[in-house]
């Protein structure tokens, strides 16, 4: 028993460094002496966990996935009015998620988005079914917000999913190059406008 959770603590060890190289230096740019700096393992203790690079990306990619996650959505679902709810999505994702600096490198995602487009079909597709999910998830809440009856019957609730999320990424691009804070908050603030004018009580 001992043993075996020794293995997953440097399993998951693995993953945790190999998460914070890539997001600093990119997947191409990370080596696996570089892992195995940062871990402190042999090849022969790297390798028993891992069969290869591309093996502990996905790893990695699934614990940035669980990470995020527990910073945007964690009782996110007991806000009962959908564009409250979306509010606090956008201030968790800006103000938390990329304003604490929770990956190294800025926005993990975007980041591994900009170095495989042209690099690898598989991981660039991997990434973008991430933000057409999140992207989805957005405009089922304003769909709710709409068979409600509380947002314009002449909102296309994808589009405004679509918007939310490129400015998002956008944001984060414009943070990681300046990292000027006034750049989060001036979109949270357009953003929370953008909500608001969804409204059927909006002017």
């Amino acid at each position: 028993m001992q043993k075996k959770l020794q293995g997953l603590r440097t399993r998951q060890n693995i993953i945790d460094k190999s998460l914070q190289l890539f997001s600093v230096k990119g997947f191409f740019n990370t080596s696996v002496n570089d892992i195995l700096k940062e871990t402190k393992l042999t090849k022969g203790g790297l390798y028993a966990h891992f069969k290869s690079k591309e093996d502990i990306w996905y790893a990695a990619y699934e614990r940035a996935v669980d990470i995020w996650k527990g910073i945007i959505f964690q009782d996110i679902r007991k806000i009962a009015n959908p564009f409250e709810r979306l509010k606090m999505l956008i201030d968790r994702h800006l103000g938390v998620y990329i304003g604490n600096h929770t990956f190294k490198g800025g926005g993990f995602f975007l980041n591994m988005l900009i170095e495989f487009s042209g690099q690898s079909q598989t991981k660039t597709a991997h990434i973008l079914d991430g933000f057409e999910r999140y992207s989805s998830l957005i405009e089922s809440w304003i769909e709710e917000a709409k068979m409600a009856g509380i947002v314009k019957e002449t909102i296309n609730s994808g589009e405004a999913g679509s918007f939310i999320v490129s400015s998002f990424y956008g944001t984060t691009a414009l943070y990681t190059a300046s990292k000027n804070p006034s750049i989060l908050q001036k979109t949270i603030n357009q953003l929370h406008f953008f909500i608001d004018s969804l409204r059927t009580d909006s002017l």
